[in-house]
């Protein structure tokens, strides 16, 4: 990280501003746990800062401190804009491309605001007029203690904010299980606990209070579930009807696409879903083990991107053509795979 860029965002925030934080549309336990941290922390010192979201988090993160003061695009879209129109800094947490946020990437674009990037996936947008980068850190809050620790207010920190950074440290390396985990994300973690991190509640509130209806997706995933043993792959597949039969609700699809990684020997699971809203839209979502780029395969065939362990991506078009393209091209990567 360069002490310039931390010494600019320290001469931004020397006098009390009105600030906007804004992360992704559909935004994760990393977004919401990003932006809400860095909320706190800038109130704590004085300036006038709100959070704006494209759309609603999943259930399970709703407990998240400051969590009821987030302000959404999609249902407030007048007062989001106004907000927007009288800032002085928006930071974007956890994307870094305004195609990101939809509709309210236009409003930021127009806005007269100096904008602040802080993320950790590959490739970022030059939209930004300061940016803080780390495609190799696990998580934007990891990123963000970093920079707060940098700029001096680590002191700020309360048991608030560092369950709010734990959350999306927790979240973004699968419980501390994937490749991005390191020796320093352990450290700060040790300090979050200090500061008063519950980290068993925080689990528990995120991964084992589901709901009837994500207990009944999970089931007809799992029932879908498809492997390709030849290649070390499974995928798994939910139709928009028993989404509809399930009550489904944003969020009862999260993580499903794990457990095709709880198989012995696989590196490779992905999780086909059909969208309720929109015909022909399949959202996919990618995880690997070891080398594998989940990264690389989404952005070269099905129009997303994200980690080399974790992505995401979508294909227009029925279920059954997205699932045979993906059959398709995954033998392409044999050696890769088959291992």
């Amino acid at each position: 990280m360069e002490m310039k860029n931390i010494n600019i965002l320290g001469d931004y925030l020397s006098k009390r501003k009105n600030i906007v934080v804004v992360p992704h549309i559909n935004p994760d336990g990393d977004a919401i746990g990003s932006c809400l941290a860095l909320v706190q922390l800038l109130n704590k010192l004085g300036h006038n800062t709100n959070m704006i979201s494209p759309n609603e988090a999943p259930y399970f993160l709703r407990w998240t401190p400051g969590f009821k003061n987030i302000i959404y695009y999609d249902s407030e879209n007048e007062k989001c804009s106004s907000l927007i129109n009288d800032s002085e800094l928006i930071f974007t947490l956890d994307f870094n491309d305004l195609k990101r946020i939809g509709d309210l990437g236009e409003v930021i674009n127009l806005s007269s605001s100096k904008i602040i990037m802080i993320d950790h996936h590959q490739n970022p947008k030059d939209y930004a007029d300061l940016i803080f980068s780390e495609p190799s850190t696990g998580s934007t809050c990891e990123l963000l203690y970093e920079i707060i620790a940098s700029l001096g207010y680590e002191k700020k920190i309360d048991a608030k904010i560092a369950s709010c950074l734990y959350l999306g440290i927790m979240t973004d390396t699968g419980s501390f299980q994937y490749s991005n985990v390191t020796q320093r994300t352990h450290q700060i973690i040790s300090k979050l606990i200090k500061f008063g991190v519950i980290q068993n509640e925080i689990h528990n509130k995120v991964y084992n209070e589901s709901s009837i209806s994500r207990l009944k997706v999970l089931g007809s995933a799992l029932k879908n579930l498809r492997l390709i043993k030849e290649l070390n792959t499974v995928f798994m597949f939910l139709k928009k009807e028993d989404l509809k039969k399930f009550d489904f609700k944003k969020g009862d699809s999260e993580g499903i696409v794990n457990y095709g990684l709880s198989l012995k020997n696989i590196i490779f699971s992905v999780i086909f879903i059909e969208d309720l809203e929109e015909e022909n839209k399949i959202k996919i979502s990618f995880r690997s083990q070891g080398e594998f780029s989940c990264n690389k395969f989404a952005n070269t065939h099905f129009n997303g991107g994200g980690h080399i362990n974790a992505a995401g991506g979508v294909y227009n078009g029925p279920l059954d053509d997205t699932i045979n393209k993906f059959k398709k091209v995954i033998y392409s990567y044999k050696k890769q795979l088959n291992k």
